[in-house]
């Protein structure tokens, strides 16, 4: 199987059938599988799939509404292809942009290509200014420099896609995963279209959870297989500060001074005790990461390409 294409779902009933039929006419020369997962839809969702499907359609359905990212996972660890294209189900991506983004992998021999959405057909204020702010705003603390996140079409070659650790809602940082297994990454335009059918499942809400998320990927970016060196360096530094504050009022109190309710007294000790906290939390976090790893006999690493032996 040369493509798989991934497409979560929920309550999409009215969007199933025309989106079976268009990416049917994108790819018809194609090699390519259909992988519908249902993140628990409450209206005929599951039913128009099992009416419209063609023999390359395949449906896996959650037991319950996991959330868009576990979705993705489902359908990546059930792909075959040795390419995998992730698609929303609401007819706003355009599957004759699949193609294109095929060809521009195979010429530059990218690992993932990303969309960026073109004239998008979205409101201003609820949507395209958020998008905006938000993208400029992991761009500058990711370093991945991808000019459209929230764009789920996504191009990518089995391996990256199937090691890219999809939990909780990181679906919105692919990029960020991607380029922490060592991903070549592009960027191409493509098309946006007005939804077909069904309301959006986004909002303002997700605001908080965005930046929430941001701050794990951050962590993980930076310190994942190395926690001591946050939290026992930025202990280290509280500690001694602590120490010196602590000191400082012991030579106050030698002298004669009263020491009692002064406010450095107080921040001296709670630097201190602040510090060794966030050091024994490194030698925590440290651990943890090591029994995840072994644990489950994985490796700390990507290996791209092996010759010889």
């Amino acid at each position: 199987m040369l493509l798989s294409i991934v497409i979560p779902v929920m309550n999409e009933e009215g969007n199933v059938q025309p989106l079976i039929a268009r990416i049917g006419e994108a790819l018809a020369q194609v090699e390519h599988e259909l992988i519908f997962v249902d993140d628990g839809s409450n209206d005929r969702t599951v039913a128009e799939i099992e009416r419209f499907a063609t023999p390359n359609t395949r449906l896996l359905v959650l037991s319950r509404n996991y959330g868009q990212t576990t979705a993705m996972a489902a359908g990546v660890d059930a792909a075959d292809g040795e390419l995998i294209v992730m698609l929303d189900g609401d007819l706003q991506n355009d599957p004759y942009d699949i193609p294109l983004m095929m060809d521009r992998m195979r010429e530059g021999n990218w690992d993932v290509v990303a969309g960026i959405r073109t004239d998008r057909k979205d409101g201003f204020l609820l949507r395209k200014l958020p998008s905006k702010l938000a993208n400029c705003l992991i761009r500058h603390v990711t370093g991945v420099q991808i000019s459209d996140y929230g764009c789920t079409l996504k191009l990518f070659k089995s391996d990256i896609a199937k090691n890219l650790g999809l939990y909780g809602e990181l679906h919105r940082y692919i990029p960020v995963l991607a380029s922490m297994c060592g991903a070549r990454m592009t960027q191409m335009q493509v098309r946006h279209h007005a939804r077909h059918a069904g309301v959006s499942k986004y909002g303002i809400s997700r605001t908080l959870k965005v930046a929430s998320d941001l701050m794990l990927m951050v962590f993980l970016r930076k310190y994942g297989q190395r926690p001591m060196h946050l939290f026992g360096t930025t202990g280290i530094v509280l500690f001694c500060t602590g120490c010196i504050l602590s000191a400082y009022m012991l030579v106050e109190k030698l002298r004669g001074e009263s020491i009692a309710g002064r406010p450095l007294l107080f921040l001296g000790l709670m630097l201190t005790v602040a510090g060794v906290q966030l050091i024994t939390t490194g030698f925590i976090a440290d651990l943890i990461m090591r029994t995840y790893y072994e644990s489950q006999s994985k490796k700390p690493y990507h290996l791209k390409k092996k010759t010889g032996g």
